[in-house]
């Protein structure tokens, strides 16, 4: 059934009273359950999933993966699965609607544990107390949500701005009630096979996993004598170098460094196909092309020129040059340049955003028309209490518990309203939310007034990364409601829903995953960065958090010489995907996120963007099977892959660490 709409004449003529008026009158459905119990709770528990997979990926590769359509088939296919056995009506429309919704916004809650707080701790060696990580992050997600709600009036029922994700989720609900129920269970299939596919995977691969099943459960010990659990080496490449050494066969190098100490190693991570997958070819060939100039040229180059050494510390422990250490000690600097620069770049070249958010207003009422939606929108009066209330909370956690000096804590906030306007604005348009170069403006901006305190500029940047990214998303649930027929009140109220959920599952995980207890039960900084978790994005914060602090004269002369060049080129990359509206193939944030990320990933990934865009060219034709499997298929695909691997590993770190304790 085709969704009902206004025409683009209507759009720019009536005021927002017709408008509101028109919608209420058509497309409104006032009584059709919406924000239900089963829909807030499977929406919450749907959220905690995904907000842990998302935590465990983040840790790996930086990156958040939203797939809000997914959660959208996975409810239509649990509750059409209830309603067929007789255990529960079916979801209606808009309770899967809102179970998206909760779902998407808790997964959103990850983005500051991989990239600002993660960073704060590795800057300054300081353990964030678990509550006051999750009060800081419920502040200022909730924050957003009320910044969020008087900008909906005007980019969605005025404007009627696309919002291009969050209106493909309203074509894909209103297709799966009004005739293509079949589609949804067909993803929901793909998903589940694939995502047992990579738990057994990973399973086998598991020392955690090896040692619960051939010692405890199997008690190997005994009755074989086996001392080390058995399992399936993630990196292929370890049979390899075993057999190497056994038999003094050929070790791959570049310039005298072997491929192991350069971090060029093969793994088998099956969520990283799928991660490639969802973020395409472009973006994923970027990626590599960064990993190769950085790991196979400039690295060897800078270990032969002695930019990049072993290090001495300060107990006399020598630290030998690894993936980590070429990192720290050189690439960062050039990928930081690359990054930041790109990021504002492409800013700056979208002006309708900043557009968008001056232009007069239109009329919003004629004499007598009244506001007929004012029982079902959350009331403005709630953001005007809301917000002052909550900015003080906020100036007062960042104080409290980051020490951030009370003056900077306040005058950070009227910036980062401006920026999480130019985010939404970004989301109505592009459905891409440029949160980078927004907290680096933050970060840079408070860097003006206090150099010394890393603080300072990691936690308003932090700020406003969480902000602008929940009032975007928000609008960006919200999109699918309006154009279904939802209560946009219960949907801000399942926002918050899943607010709560994302934060309650992801601050205990971030603790077990990149904070694990040593054998006197102590936890340190020195282990959120490690050989399994390169942490690209707290790497990325904490290096323009160094930078601010001690400027360019701490750096090799030839880490600056890079930075210039690796700004220039990403300014010309940016402006040559403007000038080519899009059709310049490489990206200069993703080229940088790659020198960050463990080469192994960016060449996995690689694969699963070419896997899907070769079989998407092979299976053009809509209603194929190849079309359905491999195009149709693709998130569910990649979701399967990421969920099944990712849950299977967050088990196996759980088990490593109740071995640890005995």
């Amino acid at each position: 059934m085709a969704i009902t709409q206004l025409t683009d004449e209507q759009i720019r003529t009536w005021t927002r009273a017709q408008k509101d008026r028109w919608w209420f009158e058509n497309v409104y459905r006032g009584d059709m359950a919406q924000l239900t119990l089963r829909s807030a709770l499977t929406g919450f528990c749907l959220g905690g999933v995904l907000a842990a997979t998302n935590l465990y990926i983040g840790g790996k590769t930086g990156i958040t993966t939203g797939v809000g359509l997914t959660s959208v088939i996975l409810a239509f296919a649990l509750y059409r699965g209830f309603a067929k056995a007789g255990f529960a009506q079916d979801f209606t429309i808009l309770e899967n609607n809102c179970t998206q919704s909760i779902a998407t916004a808790a997964g959103y809650m990850t983005s500051p544990l991989i990239s600002a707080l993660a960073a704060y701790m590795i800057v300054t060696g300081h353990i964030i107390p678990w509550w006051h990580m999750l009060s800081w992050m419920l502040v200022v997600a909730i924050l957003g949500v009320f910044i969020a709600f008087p900008m909906k009036r005007r980019f969605i029922n005025e404007d009627q701005l696309p919002f291009p994700e969050g209106r493909a989720a309203g074509v894909v609900l209103d297709a799966l009630y009004h005739g293509a129920a079949e589609q949804g269970v067909y993803k929901a299939r793909l998903l589940g096979w694939t995502a047992a596919l990579a738990a057994f995977v990973n399973f086998i691969s598991g020392d955690g996993w090896m040692k619960l099943v051939q010692f405890t459960i199997l008690r190997m010990k005994s009755w074989t004598g086996l001392t080390e659990p058995w399992y399936l080496e993630e990196r292929l490449d370890t049979y390899y170098y075993n057999l190497a050494t056994r038999f003094h066969l050929w070790t791959p190098s570049i310039l005298g460094t072997d491929f192991k100490t350069l971090g060029l190693r093969l793994t088998l991570d099956l969520s990283m196909i799928g991660v490639g997958g969802l973020m395409g070819i472009r973006v994923a060939s970027s990626c590599l092309l960064g990993a190769f100039i950085n790991f196979v040229v400039l690295a060897p180059l800078m270990i032969r020129h002695g930019d990049i050494v072993q290090r001495v510390t300060a107990s006399g422990v020598v630290v030998p040059i690894t993936r980590a250490e070429i990192v720290n000690q050189w690439s960062l600097w050039w990928a930081v340049s690359m990054m930041v620069v790109g990021s504002i770049v492409s800013l700056l070249g979208k002006p309708e955003l900043f557009r968008g958010i001056f232009r007069r207003k239109a009329r919003v009422t004629e004499p007598g028309e009244t506001d007929v939606l004012k029982h079902i929108e959350l009331p403005l009066w709630m953001s005007a209490v809301a917000v002052p209330i909550l900015t003080v909370l906020g100036a007062y956690v960042s104080h409290a518990f980051f020490s951030v000096p009370w003056f900077l804590a306040f005058i950070s906030f009227p910036l980062i309203f401006v920026l999480a306007i130019i985010c939404t604005n970004s989301m109505a348009l592009t459905s891409w939310t440029p949160t980078g170069a927004l907290s680096k403006i933050t970060q840079f901006t408070m860097a003006a007034f206090d150099r010394t305190n890393p603080a300072s500029n990691l936690i308003p940047g932090g700020m406003t990364a969480e902000i602008s990214a929940n009032a975007a998303n928000l609008l960006s649930d919200i999109k699918p409601g309006y154009m279904l027929g939802a209560k946009p009140r219960q949907q801000a109220i399942g926002h918050v829903i899943g607010i709560f959920a994302g934060a309650l599952a992801a601050v205990p995980l971030f603790y077990l995953l990149f904070l694990p207890p040593n054998a006197e039960g102590v936890r340190s900084a020195a282990t959120i960065v490690s050989d399994k978790y390169a942490m690209p994005a707290a790497v990325q914060w904490r290096g323009v958090a160094e930078l601010i602090a001690h400027g360019l004269k701490s750096l090799p002369f030839t880490a600056i010489t890079a930075m210039v060049v690796a700004a220039i080129c990403a300014a010309f990359i940016e402006i040559a995907k403007i000038v080519t509206k899009g059709r310049f193939p490489l990206s200069a944030v993703s080229i940088g996120l790659g020198v960050v990320l463990p080469p192994e990933y960016t060449f996995t990934m690689w694969l699963g963007a070419l896997l899907f865009w070769w079989t998407g060219r092979k299976h053009p034709t809509p209603g194929t099977k190849g079309h359905d499997f491999w195009v149709e298929g693709c998130e569910p695909i990649c979701a399967g892959l990421i969920s099944g691997w990712a849950l299977t590993g967050i088990v196996n770190s759980v088990i490593n660490v109740v071995y640890s304790m005995h």
